[in-house]
């Protein structure tokens, strides 16, 4: 094989829904412990030493993805985290944020330079460290209800629709204007490390969306689109990451202005539905149920992956990979078969 190129532009015009010759690779994100499997070395927990450290990890990091055959390395640092109180998304903690007075009392003024002073050390690590002809996807991980979520909760969240509608409607907003602030001060710090911009945001599961269309509608896309413009502003297309089944609001999506959408779960529908539905507007991103990447063997993987590319192939542009993430227990030969197939479709393998 061939020594690999990278060119991020390759999936700059994926996301813009151009068709491009080799097709690019794209994952959500890939744990760093599956990277450290393949690699045969550990670096994970250098990512919380010092500068030095943070390099190690970042020449790690990002040489996984050039040596997969990835045009861009996928990065983000995460709102939540940060948050104060934070927690009820992730670690099914009671919300923070109960009634008004919590509201009111929350630091929301805080949470932007709460953010720049934990994360700056990483981005100007990823910023060293990116190889030639490479730049990042991603930027500031989690979307409006994600972020209310893990104040609130989603149990509270459905409670206080109820109970008390004004302040449900508040939080949306207050979390829609402390986002666009941080995306419109990182978009300026660090916007030149990225090529195309994305957050994820959950809406749906396998049946439906998570809140009813119209709260969607009238609270949660409406914040989309002041980040997307900023985003657009900057010169970058943006990639919508939302797991599940939220055919009733993509056309909303759509028009809120997103280039692209990434993920796909085929108990919903198979990748090929999406870029059928939606191929001639948006770019899509995905491939794999991710459940198949963990059960199928080499053989029936590369027979499964070459059926959805050849369904996918001129019905705009596309980017490969699983329709969600390689999580940390996700088989490293798993991987590598998923890998290893679509490198191979793409002529690197013979």
């Amino acid at each position: 094989m061939n020594e690999f190129i990278p060119d991020y532009s390759n999936i700059v015009k994926a996301a813009q829904n151009i068709e491009v010759e080799r097709i690019p690779l794209y994952e959500h994100i890939i744990a760093p412990e599956v990277m450290e499997t393949i690699l045969g070395k550990q670096f994970k927990e250098l990512s919380g030493g010092n500068d030095s450290d943070l390099d190690e990890f970042f020449r790690n990091y990002c040489g996984f993805f050039k040596e997969m055959g990835y045009d861009t390395v996928s990065f983000e640092e995460l709102i939540t985290a940060i948050m104060p109180g934070s927690g009820a998304l992730y670690k099914q903690t009671p919300g923070v944020i109960k009634d008004r007075s919590d509201f009111e009392s929350y630091p929301w003024e805080e949470i932007c330079d709460l953010f720049f002073n934990t994360y700056r050390r990483s981005y100007e690590a990823l910023r060293r460290n990116m190889p030639e002809g490479m730049k990042a996807i991603g930027g500031v991980g989690n979307g409006i209800f994600e972020c209310v979520q893990d104040l609130v909760g989603y149990e509270n969240l459905c409670y206080l629709r109820y109970d008390d509608p004004e302040l449900y409607h508040d939080i949306f907003f207050k979390i829609g204007e402390n986002n666009l602030k941080i995306w419109k001060r990182f978009l300026k710090e660090y916007g030149d490390i990225f090529c195309v911009c994305r957050f994820g945001d959950d809406l749906g599961f396998k049946s439906t969306t998570l809140l009813d269309p119209k709260d969607i509608r009238e609270l949660i896309i409406p914040q989309y689109k002041g980040i997307i413009r900023e985003v657009h502003e900057a010169g970058k297309p943006f990639l919508l990451h939302s797991c599940g089944c939220i055919f009733d609001i993509m056309e909303d999506i759509i028009g809120a202005g997103i280039d692209a959408k990434h993920s796909n779960e085929d108990q919903i529908a198979p990748f090929p539905v999406w870029v059928e539905k939606y191929g001639d507007r948006i770019g899509n991103f995905g491939g794999i149920d991710t459940d198949v990447v963990c059960r199928m063997d080499a053989g029936s993987m590369f027979e499964y992956i070459q059926d959805v590319v050849s369904k996918c192939r001129h019905h705009g542009g596309f980017a490969f990979g699983s329709g969600n993430s390689i999580p940390a227990y996700v088989p490293a030969e798993g991987f590598l078969a998923m890998n290893r197939a679509i490198r191979t479709i793409r002529g690197e393998y013979k």
